[in-house]
């Protein structure tokens, strides 16, 4: 499996600013991959993708696509790649239909049907002849999707392809990206402050913060890194924290008052747990497990505690 994406210690800064908005990032994407690129707001996950377009340039280091290095004057690998970056820019007078028509055009894409393709796969064609400053949040982001998709690319870079989807329309992007990957082996490099999700689609993630790449891992790896408690609450919390903790579970108090319990044996049986505290006559209000989100994972990661460095 090559490299299909590459960065080589990529630096930018902006203005007089002396923090680097992306600072030294390496990373490599092989075929058929879907990288998620996971980092706080603010981390440089866009300012590292329009490095990686060629939108800006670079104070140092390199982009390659497809072992061609990313240069303005190099045209002929974008014929092979899709994006998306920030919020999907469409013409709001037109319609969806001839927003698409242009890109069509644009890419000189000779057959007329990608346009009738491309709706059907994203779930636009109720809403092709609408124009496009009258579509849904989440309909807006599916036009974006369909411009990068249209040509039918090796290469997929796309930011934060999510916002605005409901629920069902998350669960759709993600088997189509899942399709892409899979059956036509297209390199999607993706990037998300949404741990959940990304954990769901990429098989491998890279964490960005202020500007670095700090950590590299596969999807199982960081699901076993994750912590994850058995949050529990009762009508008389101290008698229940008291009676589970003479049965041997390691309890702590939450932010907001409920119990966790983070032994691996709270977590993978809860409903023993339930039936001690049923017996006892103090039976739970809440019984969840819970894994920590992202900003608690790059926090500990990165040996912070309440936003403060430790020393």
């Amino acid at each position: 499996m090559g490299d299909v994406i590459r960065t080589e210690r990529l630096f930018k800064r902006f203005g007089k600013t002396q923090t680097p908005a992306v600072d030294g990032v390496s990373l490599l994407v092989g075929r058929g991959e879907i990288y998620g690129f996971l980092g706080l707001n603010g981390a440089g996950k866009t300012t590292t993708i329009r490095m990686l377009l060629g939108m800006i340039r670079p104070d140092s280091g390199a982009s390659y696509l497809l072992g061609k290095k990313v240069s303005a004057g190099r045209t002929e690998v974008w014929t092979k790649v899709g994006y998306m970056v920030e919020t999907p820019y469409s013409y709001p007078e037109l319609t969806v239909r001839e927003n698409l028509e242009l890109v069509r055009r644009l890419r000189r894409i000779a057959d007329v049907r990608a346009i009738d393709a491309v709706l059907e796969k994203l779930q636009l064609t109720p809403y092709r002849d609408r124009k496009a400053k009258n579509l849904s949040l989440g309909n807006a982001q599916r036009l974006g999707l369909a411009k990068a998709l249209i040509h039918k690319p090796e290469i997929l870079i796309l930011d934060e392809p999510t916002n605005g989807l409901d629920p069902a329309g998350i669960v759709e992007i993600r088997e189509l990206l899942r399709e892409l990957a899979a059956e036509h082996g297209v390199t999607i490099f993706l990037s998300s402050h949404l741990l959940g999700e990304v954990t769901k689609l990429a098989t491998r993630i890279g964490i960005v913060h202020r500007g670095r790449l700090v950590r590299e891992t596969d999807v199982g790896e960081l699901q076993r890194d994750l912590q994850k408690s058995l949050l529990v609450n009762t009508r008389d919390a101290e008698a229940a924290r008291v009676k589970l903790t003479e049965a041997g579970y390691r309890v702590e108090r939450t932010a907001e008052g409920a119990m966790a319990l983070t032994g691996g044996s709270a977590i993978a049986r809860p409903e023993s747990v339930a039936r001690l505290l049923v017996q006892a006559n103090l039976p739970p209000t809440l019984l969840k497990v819970q894994e920590e989100d992202l900003e608690t994972y790059f926090l500990r990661t990165i040996g912070m505690e309440g936003g403060a460095e430790i020393s």
